[in-house]
């Protein structure tokens, strides 16, 4: 693992026979440098400027059917998911305790917890760099619709007598068996093909995804790709599982590029957000709205639209300018809102409101909470899944993990206290304390979050060398404008 903090050992040049007719020979001639060529890697990367192809966003959408389960290869785990995410579905809708149902929950959390992890993943490796953050929130607005389906789904069958509670729960496996058949029209991440040593396979995965692309621009892409694996698995060969997790603690470089990644993760949850979707309508009666299934399509709605949003901007604006605007804004809506919940007479013993007349703090507090899932879903909540492509190849599927962990890990924690720092520091209190986290956030943002839009993946590794990069990643942006511009923008569909 010295290996990723050596600069010098990512310092290649890469001769490729491009007379060659053969996309099938193995690329070699794999020389060291003492000094890092900037162009050559611009050479490499010259793919991506390519037009994508549609097959390329149809892929990114089929993948993001894995987000709809919220309401090594990476298809395989993908398709484990979805078996696991049916087996629990089956068991809750065939529940007639409490006990059964609540392990079919159970089994259902792990068949999400695995499509949460593998999905931003798969994207993220198989995505042209100049669409990889649209391409990720393709996810994250897949799992907004969840939601908001969700909720309607069950305005609709409220009224149902009997069991109609099957049905809401049973069309969540529907979903997790659609992505399962049409995963198989989805190839094989490329560089999975390429760490397996199947160039043949790779090449025609770029083809589909670079129609336009050139051979020479395909062998480019692949021997940039085969470089990375080389210098990531060249001390890594007989490492363990727990070698692998050990090695992000004892690495600087990847400590910093993973931590970054979970910072972010653990910010979109420490903002409280999920205490709307868990607690809206107890919020909301507090305030003396007592529509349950209104309030829950209303935050859903807001939700699920502003997640959209980012889907158009992100890689045009970059994730980093994008978090200091709205973690800022999640700030500010945070404090309004405990500035007008202390103008709100509330039993802190049942959180109940103790007047009839609230006026205005009632109408500002929603029209804050409104605005804050606007700035949260167009902002952190997508980004924070995006913060995958921080993360060194050698320990992405781990680094992947620590991330999912850390974004359930903190969720539980806010869903648990949530309600007691209400009771016991009042609600202006708790909502004090979450604007407080966001402030440390958007502090953490400014100094720490680098900004990596249009960079292929195997450049991002340079980015935490030496410190958290956001000067390193400024100058690179810079210093290939035109190129960065290229995969920053473009039209949304590529011929």
């Amino acid at each position: 693992m010295a290996s990723y903090d050596n600069k010098t050992d990512m310092d290649k040049k890469v001769h490729l026979d491009v007379d060659s007719h053969s996309s099938s020979e193995k690329i070699e001639n794999v020389e060291t440098s003492t000094t890092t060529d900037a162009a050559q890697l611009h050479e490499l990367s010259a793919i991506e400027q390519c037009a994508a192809s549609k097959g390329a966003w149809l892929i990114s959408f089929v993948i993001s059917l894995g987000g709809l389960l919220f309401g090594f290869g990476r298809k395989m785990p993908i398709w484990a998911a979805c078996i696991v995410f049916v087996v629990g579905t089956v068991l809750q809708t065939a529940a007639y305790s409490v006990a059964q149902f609540a392990v079919g929950r159970f089994v259902v959390g792990l068949g999400v917890g695995s499509a949460a992890m593998i999905c931003p993943l798969y994207i993220s490796e198989l995505a042209p760099a100049k669409y990889r953050g649209r391409m990720v929130a393709f996810n994250n607005m897949s799992v907004t619709f969840g939601q908001l389906f969700a909720s309607a789904l069950g305005a609709g069958f409220a009224h149902v007598k009997g069991e109609g509670w099957r049905a809401t729960v049973g069309v969540g496996a529907l979903p997790a068996i659609l992505l399962a058949g049409l995963l198989f029209t989805c190839p094989e991440s490329p560089r999975q093909l390429v760490a397996h040593g199947k160039m043949d396979q790779a090449e025609k995965v770029l083809l589909r995804l670079y129609p336009g692309s050139t051979e020479q621009q395909r062998r480019a892409k692949m021997a940039s790709v085969e470089l990375s694996i080389q210098q990531a698995t060249e001390t890594m060969v007989d490492d363990s599982l727990w070698k692998t997790f050990k090695s992000i603690f004892t690495n600087m470089a990847t400590l910093r590029a993973v931590g970054t990644a979970c910072i972010i993760m653990g910010l979109s949850q420490f903002s409280g957000f999920n205490t709307l979707m868990y607690y809206s309508a107890t919020l909301f009666k507090i305030v003396g709205f007592n529509n349950p299934t209104a309030v829950a399509i209303a935050v859903a709605g807001a939700n699920f639209v502003f997640s959209a949003l980012l889907l158009v901007v992100v890689d045009r604006f970059g994730r980093r300018n994008i978090l200091l605007v709205t973690v800022f804004g999640m700030f500010a809506c945070l404090t309004i809102a405990a500035v007008a919940f202390s103008y709100i007479p509330i039993d802190l013993h049942t959180l109940e409101v103790t007047s009839n007349q609230i006026g205005w703090p009632a109408y500002l507090l929603i029209a804050m909470i409104i605005i804050f899932i606007g700035f949260y879903a167009s902002g952190i909540a997508t980004i924070a899944w995006i913060g995958t492509e921080f993360i060194p190849m050698e320990v992405r599927a781990v680094g992947t993990m620590l991330n999912t962990a850390t974004c359930w890990s903190t969720n539980i924690i806010v869903a648990s206290t949530f309600l007691s720092m209400m009771k016991g520091i009042t609600p202006s209190g708790a909502f004090g304390f979450y604007a407080g986290l966001m402030f440390i956030g958007w502090i953490f943002v400014i100094f720490c979050f680098p900004e990596v839009k249009g960079m292929p993946l195997e450049a991002v590794r340079e980015v935490f060398q030496n410190g958290f990069g956001v000067k390193y990643a400024n100058k690179w942006q810079k210093e290939n404008k035109e190129f960065a511009k290229m995969n920053a923008q473009g039209p949304a569909f590529g011929h």
